[in-house]
Formats: structure tokens, sequence, C-alpha cells
């Protein structure tokens, strides 16, 4: 997940570790979002947040 600093908005998306380009997906807005994309994608594990 990837966070801005200036704003504190949250969007979860993927990342190319070749590249490092962020693919955004969905805007996170409350725990719910988050636990939406966890789901969506099967993602059990915790998400780290980057600025």
């Amino acid at each position: 997940m990837f966070a801005s600093v200036c704003t504190g908005e949250q969007v979860a998306g993927f990342k190319d570790i070749q590249t490092g380009k962020l693919e955004e997906i969905m805007l996170i807005k409350s725990p719910k979002d988050l636990d939406d994309f966890k789901n969506t994608y099967g993602i059990t594990e915790e998400i780290e947040k980057e600025y």
C-alpha cells in the first residue's frame, strides 16, 4: 500500500519489482476497503505501507 506523506491518501496496488513502477488498483478510505482489496487478490499477509 502506498500513502502520500502530504495528504495521507492511501492507494493499494502492485509494484513491479524490476522497474519500481506502481500499478494503482484501489483507493483505500477505510479498513474495509483494504480488506476488500486483500480478499479480491487472495492476499493473506500484512501489507506494508510505502511513502
